[in-house]
């Protein structure tokens, strides 16, 4: 047809990329389909999910696709005028189809390890260029996967230089004039695609999101529109009229004073030792998820020492972190604020690093951070350094060798604080942060005699949550690692007087079907579920908690234990004081726009892209009846939590 109309070459060729472009976009989206989608999703609800993901690819194919049509509006630059003009295309082409699958690879990456579509949150880690890109290497059969994507690029390259030849051997001799007019009308076309819509808006991101389910909202979005239209979310934003709305309620909620006008409140500890000031070592523990533990009565037995710990300590089995990852693990422990900020770390965001922590109200404390790598990384430093008088113990002052990007083991770690807190006269405050639990999943070879790798089949693995045999026994080794860590502090005088804390720094999804209930699993609180112990053998009462509890509450409790007086002016509260009202803990996923409420009987969600919101029981049985109660009592909550927490965010100076 486009031979009968004498279309001229050029957009001959144009619409033979199209169709290639088109089909390697949706060959793209139907591979995330098939490797992610939900078993149970029908393909009645998928097709407007892939009819809006055409729309959103052609919006895309024409940005590539413009150049060539309006460059070609002067003959001298069509491909099709020189053999110079057509290689450089041909390269233009090749370049921006690189950049192409290199976002449909790095998305997938994502998929498979966040469960979400690539972001602007992807910049969190590319600010760290040398240690992710080591980590990468270290975790993947990197040289394959480039060698992968050079590959397919040079294909479709080749494909590009034959579709031009085809054009060339279909229309050599008909003499196609050369007319503007099929160029002004294709850039219109493409123009049209680009905006999107027939109607006064254009096609949106937040379009998506009226499919009104996470999973068809991603398939439709591109990993290119999803990019570039979140990166306007790494700025901090609040809005406090809404906050000061909010204070009512959320001092209601968390059961402070009647008469407070803010959130700060002072607070004495209850400390059984009474004078005493014991020393306090709290331990972020890297990926420490609950369920894959023995605590959970996981069959795998990952954790027995961890588990004979918790049976003399204070334990909370239902603590959760409000997020995933370890960076705003880190931000929330310390500051007792969940880190919603969208896109960035709030570690990674200069308005946002200055924060008042408990920590500094631990005076005449000698205060200390343990960390095997570097300290650069995410911008751990900086938000370590709100605690004032820290001394920084991290990549370069340890007597042992880094055995992957991540610095020295985390037992080797774990020994040389150890080295340094015997030496303290004065009580301390120590912060140990591990991070071996982490791909590439390496145990150190000096350590395999004392801690041989078990084999598991894969079935058993993935039936108790475990992707590999790597991450099997990198969990495994955690747990060596603490055993040698209690083993070395008990030999010495500050264990008496020490209370320690484990706690993780987030959890990992994953399956969890056959040791909780199923929205532990649908929805993914096995992001958040963590273990959460308190341990002082020589004067604390061990229990066994069920209530839940957040990352958030870890210390105030620890002042609150120790008997320090202190200031809190945050989220966070002592949960083991007699006068704590509600159990709950905040949830957020940042890139589905997901926040929720945990209650000890209920799971609340809502979405803030569409009117969504979902009751779920975590006890796995839910009255119908009490749903809109629920949600009545709830839905305020949640948002006033996470309206105050985006105002704190910006306003808890030290």
């Amino acid at each position: 047809m486009l031979l009968r109309l004498k279309v001229p070459k050029t957009l001959q060729w144009v619409a033979n990329l199209l169709g290639i472009y088109v089909l390697m976009f949706t060959l793209f989206r139907l591979v995330t389909l098939f490797a992610f989608g939900p078993e149970e999703q029908g393909w009645d609800g998928l097709l407007p999910a892939l009819w809006l993901g055409l729309r959103y690819d052609l919006r895309w194919i024409s940005i590539l696709l413009l150049p060539i049509v309006a460059g070609s509006l002067w003959p001298r630059y069509s491909p099709f005028h020189s053999v110079r003009n057509t290689r450089a295309w041909t390269a233009y082409l090749a370049m921006a189809t690189f950049t192409v699958i290199f976002f449909f690879a790095a998305d997938f990456g994502c998929f498979s390890y966040n469960k979400t579509r690539l972001n602007a949150s992807a910049l969190n880690f590319a600010e760290d260029p040398g240690i992710s890109a080591e980590m990468l290497w270290e975790s993947y059969p990197m040289v394959w996967l480039v060698g992968a994507l050079v590959v397919a690029v040079l294909l479709l390259r080749w494909m590009f230089q034959r579709t031009h030849i085809y054009v060339i051997s279909r229309t050599d001799g008909l003499k196609i004039p050369y007319r503007r007019a099929p160029f002004f009308a294709t850039l219109a076309a493409l123009g049209f695609a680009v905006y999107g819509n027939a109607g006064l808006q254009p096609l949106t991101w937040k379009q998506a999101f009226v499919l009104q389910d996470s999973f068809r909202s991603y398939l439709a979005l591109n990993p290119l529109q999803n990019f570039f239209t979140t990166l306007k979310f790494r700025k901090p934003q609040y809005n406090e009229a809404e906050a000061r709305k909010a204070f009512p309620l959320v001092k209601d909620w968390m059961g402070l004073d009647k008469d407070a006008v803010n959130y700060q409140r002072n607070a004495a500890g209850h400390n059984p030792l009474g004078t005493k000031r014991p020393n306090v070592v709290l331990v972020l523990c890297e990926s420490f998820s609950m369920y894959k533990s023995s605590m959970s009565s996981n069959p795998l037995n990952t954790t027995p020492f961890f588990d004979s710990l918790r049976k003399q300590g204070v334990f909370f089995q239902n603590c959760f972190t409000p997020h995933f990852s370890t960076a705003r693990g880190l931000f929330a422990t310390l500051t007792g604020i969940p880190d919603v900020q969208l896109s960035k770390f709030s570690t990674r965001n200069p308005e946002a690093l200055d924060q008042h922590t408990i920590v500094n109200d631990f005076s005449g404390y000698r205060k200390m951070y343990f960390l095997g790598g570097s300290p650069s990384f995410n911008n751990f430093e900086g938000l370590v350094r709100n605690i004032k008088g820290v001394e920084l113990y991290t990549e370069g002052k340890f007597s042992a060798k880094p055995v992957n990007v991540w610095g020295i083991s985390d037992k080797d770690l774990f020994l040389e604080a150890n080295e340094v807190l015997k030496q303290n006269a004065e009580p301390f405050f120590a912060i140990i942060q591990t991070a071996g639990n982490h791909r590439p999943f390496a145990i150190p070879a000096a350590d395999t005699l004392a801690f041989p790798a078990i084999k598991v089949h894969p079935d058993t693995l993935k039936r108790y949550g475990f992707e590999s045999e790597g991450e099997f026994n990198a969990f495994r080794y955690s747990d060596y690692c603490f055993r040698k860590f209690m083993e070395a502090a008990r030999k010495e005088a500050y264990y008496d007087n020490t209370l320690f804390v484990f706690v993780g720094d987030h959890g990992v999804s994953g399956n969890a079907r056959n040791l909780y209930p199923e929205v532990w699993t649908s929805e993914r609180l096995t992001d958040e579920h963590v273990p959460l112990l308190f341990l002082a053998p020589s004067w604390l009462k061990p229990q066994t908690r069920s209530e839940v509890v957040s990352q958030v509450d870890v210390l105030p409790t620890i002042a609150g234990l120790t008997g320090t007086p202190y200031t809190n002016t945050t989220l966070g509260r002592d949960v083991l004081h007699k006068n704590k009202k509600n159990d709950y803990a905040f949830i957020i996923y940042h890139d589905e726009g997901q926040i929720g409420l945990l209650t000890n009987d209920f799971y609340f969600t809502k979405n803030l892209n569409f009117p969504k919101e979902e009751v779920h029981s975590i006890h796995g049985r839910l009255d119908i009846r009490e749903v809109d109660s629920i949600k009545r009592t709830l839905s305020p909550v949640a948002t006033a939590y996470y309206e105050t927490a985006k105002w704190m965010l910006l306003h808890n100076k030290k």
